[in-house]
């Protein structure tokens, strides 16, 4: 399994998670766990993918999710399980 995760940040609209969820599952990424909020007109959301189904590397996921996000008004990044691990130890 190759864990992912995808945050989504900024001003709430209509459509946001189900065009996310869309391009995740046109390309064969899993959703294992997700969260989401909205604070006082922000959408936040977080979630954890397994991108081992996907035919596309990681890279090509991270940039198309970024064009997507910038389509849609909100910023959208991705990374490794691992390297969200090392970055938040303590």
């Amino acid at each position: 399994m190759k864990k992912t995760i995808i945050t989504v940040v900024g001003k709430d609209t209509v459509g946001i998670i189900a065009k996310v969820c869309t391009y995740l599952a046109e390309n064969g990424i899993n959703i294992l766990d997700i969260s989401q909020t909205i604070v006082q007109g922000y959408f936040n959301m977080m979630m954890i993918v397994d991108t081992s189904g996907s035919a596309k590397k990681s890279a090509e996921i991270t940039e198309e999710l970024a064009a997507l996000g910038e389509e849609i008004g909100v910023v959208i990044k991705c990374q490794k399980e691992e390297i969200f691990d090392m970055m938040h130890r303590l």
